[in-house]
């Protein structure tokens, strides 16, 4: 089973614009993540997106955003074909105007944290005018179209500063979002690390030491920029690829606890039904009783 990290090319092509058209496209887009931000404008039919341990329905002329480093995957969930318009870009290269106002991959963590909304309704969509602003996007990508990079990003500023507002609206404190997360490049890049490691028995210790940084120092630091602790971490990213396992292969439990890290079968199951409240033969039985 391949790792669950896609590599982007952030340095050559920091955005990125595609149109996905299940006619000639295959489904399902398996369970991956990338350092990226995705934001996917329906077209037609319905998507059914799993982002971490959520699942949504976005249906023709909504919007779903995916954070950077969220696990995500996208199914068609009815007999229309799906398409869909996909921007997919690099946080890190949309600094904020001004050093006192926080950056976008700050304001991302910070909306993440709170549980902001990242599913928005056909009436949110119109007002934030993402059918003409995607198709601009992908012509300006498709025609290669002279200034096509200002254009781009002029673009995706207007749709990240739209949705901010969104946010606001529904309650999110922009005074108190971190202008800067320092120190916090080497704990985003060590979830790479670990993705490519997940059937060994990886531990904090080690990881910390690979981040040059103290366990207690690494602990909080990671929990800032996750939300949660490396050691949970590190058991959600074993359940989601072993969710791949059991909805794409036949291999038994004993199996798919090897290759995805635990210590034996039963922890498997156990920590399995800790976050998905079945076992992993019930999600195989429910999984392949939808097809």
């Amino acid at each position: 089973m391949s790792s669950l990290f896609e590599k982007q090319d952030s340095l050559n092509s920091p955005i990125e614009t595609f149109m996905f058209d299940s006619v000639k496209n295959p489904l399902p887009v398996k369970q991956h993540w990338h350092y990226f931000a995705e934001f996917l404008y329906i077209v037609r039919g319905t998507a059914a997106v799993t982002c971490g341990d959520l699942s949504y329905s976005v249906t023709a002329g909504e919007l779903i955003i995916i954070y950077p480093s969220a696990v995500h995957s996208i199914y068609s969930a009815g007999s229309e074909p799906l398409q869909f318009i996909g921007i997919k870009f690099d946080p890190v290269t949309f600094p904020n105007t001004s050093s006192y106002a926080p950056s976008v991959t700050a304001v991302f963590r910070y909306a993440r944290a709170n549980n902001m909304q990242i599913h928005f309704t056909r009436e949110q969509v119109e007002a934030l005018n993402c059918r003409e602003i995607f198709s601009d996007c992908l012509k300006e990508t498709e025609q290669f179209l002279y200034g096509m990079d200002i254009m781009l990003r002029a673009n995706i500023y207007k749709t990240i500063f739209g949705i901010i507002r969104l946010w606001v609206d529904a309650g999110l404190d922009m005074n108190r979002c971190p202008v800067n997360s320092a120190d916090i490049y080497g704990i985003e890049n060590i979830a790479e690390y670990i993705d490519k490691r997940l059937e060994e028995n990886i531990r904090v210790t080690d990881i910390a030491e690979k981040c040059h940084m103290s366990y207690s120092g690494f602990a909080a630091k990671f929990r800032e920029q996750y939300g949660m602790s490396c050691k949970e971490y590190i058991e959600r990213m074993r359940i989601f690829k072993s969710e791949e396992y059991l909805l794409f292969t036949d291999h038994d439990l004993t199996f798919i606890s090897q290759q995805t890290g635990f210590s034996d079968c039963s922890h498997f199951i156990r920590t399995f039904r800790k976050y998905r409240g079945q076992t992993p033969k019930q999600f195989r039985m429910k999984s392949r009783l939808k097809d």
